[in-house]
């Protein structure tokens, strides 16, 4: 499926919005960190400081471990979409079939069909999955004639605190944009941020447009 036609069957499916076919595509953990898994297997010294296991990053206290990380994404999702007016989704709300195409194909095809790729990566977040689309994404999307352009789009933030290898590949490998962010008013204002960046850049040119 080419990028076009992908774009078209997202915007269809995700709605109306001021700019429906500026497209964000949003990655990160679906799934909460398990701290009593990482806690029978690791060396409790050897646990990164800035995962606290007593509460969860920002997250209402009400809210069930395992939709923490989920739901930070949906309210990023959201944001973007009511105070951006962007068309930002997350890979589960474009319904295409695993029988049709595999997870990391959609993954490469969402990203390419996308104006802005953003990868989100809380302190709470099982992010080994999302490690692996980063580079499985990142690889196809620079691997093309247009890789310049291609990094202008991509955004990459991680809470304070977090650090990993995945980061730091990120960073010298592909030399995207790397970026911290306290809490999660301070995480929808850098995107909302960036995503105006590359507005404003495919309105003057320095960007090409995707249609």
């Amino acid at each position: 499926m080419s990028s076009r036609n992908m774009r078209d069957r997202i915007v269809d499916e995700l709605g109306d919005v001021p700019r429906s076919r500026f497209l964000v595509y949003l990655m990160g953990p679906y799934e909460a960190f398990d701290v009593e898994r990482v806690l029978e297997t690791t060396d409790p010294d050897a646990v990164p400081e800035s995962i606290d296991f007593g509460t969860l990053v920002d997250a209402d206290r009400e809210l069930e471990r395992d939709e923490a990380a989920l739901d930070l994404l949906l309210e990023v999702r959201d944001h973007l979409r009511t105070v951006a007016g962007v068309n930002a989704f997350l890979a589960i709300d474009v319904d295409v079939p695993l029988a049709e195409m595999d997870a990391a194909s959609q993954s490469i095809a969402f990203a390419r069909a996308s104006n802005v790729v953003a990868y989100v990566v809380p302190a709470v977040g099982d992010n080994l999955g999302v490690g692996i689309e980063v580079g499985s994404v990142l690889e196809a999307l620079f691997d093309e004639a247009n890789a310049a352009h291609r990094r202008e789009r991509v955004f990459f933030v991680h809470e304070s605190g977090v650090s990993s290898a995945m980061i730091a590949a990120v960073r010298d490998r592909w030399e995207a944009r790397i970026y911290a962010y306290d809490g999660r008013e301070d995480l929808c204002r850098q995107l909302r941020l960036f995503v105006r960046d590359v507005i404003r850049k495919e309105r003057t040119g320095k960007l090409s447009r995707l249609d």
